[in-house]
């Protein structure tokens, strides 16, 4: 490899790595005063709302999943009477028997979800409040460089 060559790979590396980095589609820093663009307008913040929207969301599955088995068992109450002599009732009880473990699973996963999820909302936003404070007490000289 010829030396001009190396050098302009070199030169085209570089200017790639100029180019702003997007998180989320933000604004790449503007070399503000840290990573996040504490002094502009465009900051990474955790809030607890997505959060507990999420859980929320999980408790309406938690509880439409409920009434769906609910359902879906009184649907086929009688049916073993009812239908005997059909070559498909076995399968027929198969399937409900499998559909009921798939939705109690549903519900199961649902219940233990709600509350972690509403707990991963406050320990994230706490963790933002004591990181902050922590940052606030470190003393930087002006100019920004720590000596």
């Amino acid at each position: 490899m010829a030396w001009d060559e190396w050098e302009r790979i070199k030169a085209s590396a570089a200017e790639r790595q100029a180019t702003g980095t997007r998180l989320n589609g933000l604004p790449p820093d503007r070399g503000d005063d840290g990573p996040s663009g504490t002094a502009g307008e465009a900051r990474l913040k955790h809030t607890a709302q997505p959060w507990n929207r999420a859980a929320a969301t999980a408790g309406i599955l938690w509880a439409g999943t409920r009434r769906a088995r609910t359902d879906l068992t009184t649907g086929h109450t009688g049916t073993a009477g009812g239908l005997s002599g059909l070559s498909s009732l076995a399968s027929l009880h198969g399937v409900l028997h499998s559909w009921e473990n798939r939705l109690a699973a549903v519900e199961d996963e649902c219940r233990g979800l709600e509350p972690a999820l509403r707990r991963a909302g406050r320990e994230l936003v706490g963790v933002d409040h004591e990181v902050g404070a922590t940052t606030k007490a470190v003393q930087v000289p002006r100019g920004g460089a720590a000596r």
